[in-house]
């Protein structure tokens, strides 16, 4: 009996490995999400021939946006949305997120450039990254790409950067005005049928922006640095009053821009529609 309980022991270790791969094996293969850099090259390979040649590339940006919202809240923002966008068109996978965006002259500093950690590229660089990565998916098989822009400092570069792609034959980049006109014009008036004014909602890391961040992800908010950032106004980097910012108002901003980016994706996706409004917003 002591010989077959040493035996035991000698050989636990390897049949606890197997008692724990079993269970981990089983969780390896969760249900496909939308993110193209959570698949395999096979997987996405498969998806194109079953029928999803849409991709998102959800565009963000690292700047500044006073004492109280992280520098990459364009980031989350963007990728968080575009999943979301995604899942209700059905036939959709998001590219990563450009993170890397022009946000004004670097020497001298200009706009947020003079505030800690924002990070600013050349147009021509920016708009570049945007045609290769459009004309990359088209390659594997993707027909429709559509730039998601979270900012409005470089809703023109993304414009241009899809007139670019569209020289090419079999592939079509849109650049999605839908997206950050909801974000911006309608979730502003939405807002405003709420007794909000313009001073308080702002254009930059004020009452719409904060709010929107909050319904996004909380951790992109410090809620107790709010208060600093609407008593330091502009110097502090922030064009609104946060104060009174909550995660329910934000929900209202992320539904309008789902529900109107997934209509203009459709609409667009059809030729005798493909048509893209500018904006002058930013945020």
């Amino acid at each position: 009996m002591l010989h077959l309980h040493n035996a035991w022991r000698r050989k636990a270790p390897w049949i606890a490995c197997l008692a724990l791969v079993a269970p981990l094996h089983a969780w390896a293969a969760p249900a496909a999400g939308v993110y193209l850099e959570d698949m395999t090259s096979p997987e996405l390979r498969d998806r194109i021939a079953a029928g999803t040649t849409t991709a998102l590339v959800p565009i963000g940006g690292t700047e500044q946006s006073g004492p109280h919202i992280v520098l990459g809240k364009h980031n989350v923002r963007a990728r968080v949305l575009a999943g979301r966008i995604a899942g209700r068109l059905g036939d959709a996978v998001v590219a990563p997120v450009v993170a890397y965006v022009p946000e004004g002259a670097i020497d001298p500093p200009a706009a947020h450039m003079r505030f800690a950690g924002t990070l600013s590229i050349p147009d021509a660089a920016f708009e570049s990254v945007l045609e290769a990565t459009a004309l990359s998916l088209c390659r594997h098989g993707i027909r429709d790409v559509f730039f998601l822009g979270d900012h409005g400092g470089y809703q023109k570069n993304e414009e241009r950067a899809a007139a670019k792609v569209n020289r090419s034959a079999g592939c079509r980049a849109h650049a999605l005005a839908a997206y950050y006109d909801a974000a911006t014009s309608t979730f502003n008036a939405d807002l405003k049928q709420r007794g909000f004014a313009d001073a308080e909602i702002g254009t930059h890391a004020g009452l719409a922006d904060t709010a929107l961040s909050l319904a996004v992800d909380p951790a992109l908010v410090r809620p107790a640095l709010v208060a600093a950032g609407a008593q330091g106004g502009v110097r502090a980097g922030v064009h609104g009053d946060p104060t009174r910012a909550t995660a329910e108002l934000g929900r209202i901003g992320v539904e309008r821009i789902v529900d109107a980016s997934v209509a203009a994706i459709r609409a667009a996706r059809q030729p005798a529609t493909d048509q893209h409004p500018n904006s002058s917003h930013r945020k």
